[in-house]
């Protein structure tokens, strides 16, 4: 069993160890709130017992680029952001659950596209890298010295701009995977 699959089944214990709210009773929360802006108690109750709701939504979205516990910890902020606003504008108990199944699934389909851009993003920086430094060696083979930005946006095709961006990301990951190979070194010392 993995931490997250312990973390999860921590988490869905807590969820289930929540008795369900009657609808007199969260009608009576969200009064509560309405009342009182400053009512967490209230608030508390109602996201701590809509928080099955982000777990339902987290496994719903499994195996979608997010670790579930993230996906259940964003959907525990979306929950809290559906009960305020819910609160906020209505007083009808029925439609609460419905109202946080709604924020919580788009809260989290936005989280995975968010992350799916990420990865998109660090895939493509990767690509660059490898273009960058097969240019860059050939270049400095073929030159005797290192070439400049100006050459290798030459070779490249790239705008000079950008050449300089991945050289000095390159330089930065270079500087912090040589400090890392350091300090391995000096704790096997």
């Amino acid at each position: 069993m993995s931490i997250d699959d312990t973390t999860l089944d921590a988490i869905a214990a807590q969820v289930r160890s929540l008795p369900p709210l009657s609808l007199d009773e969260v009608h009576r929360l969200l009064e509560e709130m309405r009342a009182d802006s400053a009512a967490l108690t209230a608030r508390e109750r109602l996201v701590e017992h809509h928080l099955g709701v982000a777990l339902h939504e987290a496994l719903q979205r499994r195996n979608r680029g997010l670790d579930v516990v993230d996906l259940y910890q964003e959907g525990t902020v979306a929950t809290i952001i559906a009960v305020s606003e819910y609160a906020a504008r209505s007083d009808a108990a029925a439609g609460l659950e419905a109202f946080v199944h709604r924020v919580v699934g788009v809260h989290l389909e936005h989280a995975i596209e968010e992350a799916e851009l990420e990865r998109q993003k660090d895939e493509a920086f990767v690509r660059d890298a490898q273009l960058f430094e097969t240019a860059e060696v050939n270049l400095r083979h073929k030159l005797e010295r290192a070439p400049t930005h100006a050459e290798l946006a030459s070779v490249l095709e790239w705008p000079e701009e950008r050449v300089a961006v991945v050289a000095e990301q390159l330089t930065r990951a270079r500087e912090l995977y040589d400090s890392d190979i350091v300090q391995i070194g000096r704790a096997h010392v």
